[in-house]
């Protein structure tokens, strides 16, 4: 039997597409784009190409586009880069509580070297108010990173009115689009970010690439440094298959973004109807509308979402229980805990993301095995003590 994959949103797979572009670089285009000779100049036109694509896609000019290892250098180097570049104004960030990762543990870091950072709350959709941003904000501050859509729970976040009262009280925007690059639109100038971070992994490219749009006048500095490679922002001889990657998946998205969102977007909605349908003690976590087209988050009352997980697993249906985190005993999610979910309910957490391979009967598939696991496994009273 094939193997059902709906995990997209923790990665996915490489589209044939993508791998041919990539190949000539492995195989003939492999010189140093530093370099001088022919093949170092085939090389860095394969980068030029992909800065171009990339820019026209995201609505920005090409010297914006700061290539990196992934969404993570890239938030690293937005929090990092701006405050430094900025601590003579103030030291002082405000972002989410659910935010990835990747932008908590490098506020956290300014933290201990003396910066001040405000979490700030959501409700129990997900969502950041955009009048607890306003009144957050001092003259200390520098920077407000509020992601665009959730990676757990698929809520997407109202930047556009975020970005407009950073930009009154002259506060740089950043927010990281990891989730929502290539899924839904994110024209800078449309929902008027200063800074974004983006992922290839996330849209059928490789992983270990990525970028940061830096609009042009933003003060940052480079958190990498021994060379002058991507205008000086980011030191490192550039990883030119995966940019080139990176590049072929842009294409992808710039011709299926539209339909494909469409068409997930409705397999999302009958899917959700379905789920909260198998079982009694079934919620759904995040925002019901406001969602990435195909993200499907819920928790089931009274069992183990990584139990649930694991049986579905072996019946060939690969899903997830989402980011874990350390904010409870058990591991309970810092997402599920800042939008109120019960205990009881938090921790059988269970995501599936759709892809742009799934269809309607692997759907049909995951309501057939999950309806008999959920029934079996309260069955034998398997509770959370």
């Amino acid at each position: 039997m094939k193997t059902i994959y709906l995990d997209h949103a923790s990665t996915c797979p490489i589209h044939p597409d993508v791998i041919t572009k990539m190949i000539p670089y492995i195989i003939e285009h492999f010189g140093n784009p530093s370099s001088m000779h022919t093949l170092g100049k085939h090389a860095k036109e394969g980068i030029k190409e992909t800065r171009r694509g990339l820019a026209a896609f995201i609505g920005a000019e090409k010297e914006e586009i700061v290539f990196t290892s992934g969404g993570t250098e890239a938030n690293n180097l937005a929090i990092k880069g701006v405050a430094y570049a900025n601590r003579k104004k103030g030291n002082h960030i405000i972002t989410s509580s659910i935010e990835h990762k990747a932008i908590l543990e490098p506020c956290k870091f300014l933290e201990s070297e003396g910066w001040s950072v405000t979490y700030l709350p959501v409700n129990r959709f997900g969502t950041v108010d955009p009048k607890d941003v306003m009144s957050a904000i001092t003259d200390k501050t520098v920077l407000i990173s509020i992601m665009h859509a959730n990676n757990e729970i698929g809520t997407i976040e109202p930047i556009k009115e975020i970005s407009a009262i950073a930009h009154e009280r002259g506060v740089y925007m950043h927010t990281d689009a990891v989730q929502s690059f290539g899924h839904i639109p994110t024209k800078v100038d449309d929902i008027g970010v200063d800074l974004m971070s983006l992922s290839a992994h996330k849209i059928y490219g490789p992983k270990g690439v990525g970028a940061l749009y830096v609009r042009g006048g933003t003060r940052i500095v480079p958190i990498m440094h021994g060379g002058e490679q991507e205008n000086g922002k980011r030191a490192g001889t550039e990883n030119i298959v995966g940019i080139v990657g990176l590049g072929a998946a842009v294409e992808l998205a710039a011709k299926e973004m539209e339909l494909e969102s469409k068409r997930l977007t409705e397999l999302r909605d009958k899917l959700i109807n379905r789920l909260l349908a198998v079982a009694p003690d079934i919620i759904l976590n995040g925002d019901r509308v406001n969602r990435l087209p195909n993200n499907i988050s819920i928790c089931i009352g009274g069992i183990e979402g990584e139990t649930i997980m694991m049986k579905l697993n072996q019946n060939h249906l690969i899903t997830s229980v989402g980011s874990a985190c350390s904010s409870g005993k058990r591991g309970i999610s810092h997402v599920l805990n800042a939008i109120g979910v019960p205990e009881t309910f938090a921790y059988g957490a269970l995501r599936v993301t759709l892809g742009r391979d799934t269809i309607e009967e692997d759907l049909d598939y995951l309501i057939e095995i999950l309806r008999p696991t959920i029934i079996d496994l309260r069955y034998v009273g398997y509770r959370w003590q």
